[in-house]
Formats: structure tokens, C-alpha cells, sequence
């Protein structure tokens, strides 16, 4: 999945449709070379949560917080993230 900037518009419409909301969760953790089950243990969550999280769907504040602590980024990085929310 591309990165969210690099998105055709076709493409976003299509996403918005079925719920998802593009993210860069992906983009990052590859960059600090970690794997999924890596991943989810620094973030204490399960590899589905991060699988599901990086495909777009939803998720709780909570679980948020997690993936950016596991990242190691502050709270002030969200929208860098997670994109801008609705």
C-alpha cells in the first residue's frame, strides 16, 4: 500500500468508501526496520491490530498512543502519523 501522499485521488475516494483512513504506520516502521511481530510487541498489541491498522481501518486513541511510543515519537507526531482526523 503507498505511502497516504502518494495516493491516486480514484484511489482515496475508493478508501473513504469503505471506511479506511490511509496512514503512514507502515511507511515508518519499515523505515526503522522492524517487523510486524517486532512491532507489536514494543507496541503490546497484536499483530492483527498492526496489520489491521496499517491497511486503514479504525482504532482507539489508546492503540494510537501505542503505535507512536513503539515508534519512538511523541504525541505531537499524530497527524504526521495517523493523518488528519475527521
Amino acid at each position: 500500500m503507498p505511502p497516504a501522499d502518494k495516493v491516486p485521488a480514484a484511489e482515496k475516494k475508493k478508501r473513504k468508501a469503505k471506511g479506511l483512513h490511509p496512514n503512514n504506520v507502515r511507511k515508518i516502521r519499515i523505515e526503522r526496520m522492524m517487523s510486524k511481530a517486532e512491532f507489536a510487541r514494543r507496541a503490546n498489541l497484536s499483530v492483527l491490530t498492526i496489520d489491521r491498522v496499517e491497511k486503514g481501518f479504525g482504532c482507539r486513541m489508546d492503540t494510537k498512543r501505542k503505535i507512536l511510543e513503539a515508534l519512538g515519537l511523541s504525541l505531537a507526531d499524530r497527524v504526521r502519523v495517523f493523518g488528519e482526523e475527521e
